[in-house]
């Protein structure tokens, strides 16, 4: 799912670097060195932020439109999008061969994990 949030970059003079917040979700506050790194942090921090939410079943509240947030002296709002995908499980029944089994299980591998990696690799990948 796809979230969209203005956020609020403060510049701090004395070391050039960005303080970001977001007004409609408390305690979402991110910092980046550069202008580039700052961007970055605030998506990541809004991606985190709604997935913790999701994680906790708390509401996650309506964002704010562009133009209903002010922003003060040596600050600038910028909407920020995070793409948040369910990280929910869910059971499949998979074949392997008995010898690919038995080699896990002497091994310690967890086939789920194995799996998880490698489809985390092939979508990445094609994406």
């Amino acid at each position: 799912m796809e979230y969209v949030y203005p956020a609020v970059f403060h510049a701090n003079a004395d070391d050039g670097s960005y303080t970001i917040t977001y007004p409609d979700l408390p305690g979402c506050i991110s910092e980046g060195k550069t202008l580039a790194n700052a961007m970055y942090m605030a998506q990541s921090a809004l991606k985190e932020y709604i997935e913790y939410l999701t994680d906790k079943k708390k509401n996650i509240p309506t964002a704010s439109t562009l133009n209903d947030i002010k922003a003060g002296t040596g600050e600038f709002v910028n909407l920020i999008r995070a793409e948040v995908k369910d990280g929910k499980a869910v059971k499949r029944t998979v074949s392997i061969p008995q010898w690919m089994d038995e080699k896990a299980v002497e091994s310690g591998v967890s086939l789920s994990r194995v799996l998880q990696d490698a489809l985390g690799e092939k979508f990445a990948t094609s994406a």
